[in-house]
């Protein structure tokens, strides 16, 4: 996932304080901003979407980007991206894709709107990649984290087309 808009680098106010200050049905952190954020309790337990985020991301991005956000020698360092990207350039980058050529290189991020793995996860990978970015979280997989709950399952099953 290259964070480069169509004209050159995005380079749009970035997503703010990341305190979470209110919990939807779904278990999903907001900032103040409505932004998805990431919500880490002091004895270390991650909300649910930080924990998805962490398994989507290393199901789909990392191959490319790098373990864990840190970028790699042809994708760069999403953890690094999502300090300078707000959250509707990051979901439009993910859906629509994107190139960006220049003499020096060429990278390419494919569109995945219309991959289910990712597209019914992208808040999940933002939160994740949120945390990451504000080293609020490490590299390692979070061994505690929020259960799934019913309303998170219920979106999940009708976007990946489950009955």
């Amino acid at each position: 996932m290259i964070f480069v808009t169509s004209g050159g680098i995005a380079v749009a106010d970035g997503p703010g304080d990341p305190t979470a200050v209110k919990k939807e049905d779904d278990g999903k952190w907001l900032d103040k901003e409505g932004n998805p954020t990431y919500k880490i309790s002091a004895d270390g337990t991650v909300d649910w979407f930080t924990y998805s985020g962490y398994r989507r991301y290393h199901s789909d991005c990392h191959v490319c980007h790098g373990p864990d956000g840190m970028g790699s020698t042809y994708a760069p360092a999403l953890k690094d991206s999502v300090k300078t990207m707000s959250y509707g350039d990051f979901l439009g980058v993910v859906a629509s894709g994107r190139k960006n050529i220049s003499t020096a290189q060429e990278n390419v991020m494919p569109a995945f709107g219309d991959n289910p793995n990712v597209a019914c996860y992208m808040d999940d990978l933002y939160v994740y990649l949120r945390a990451r970015s504000d080293e609020a979280w490490g590299r390692q997989r979070p061994s505690k984290k929020e259960e799934k709950n019913e309303t998170y399952t219920k979106a999940e099953d009708a976007c990946m087309g489950k009955k």
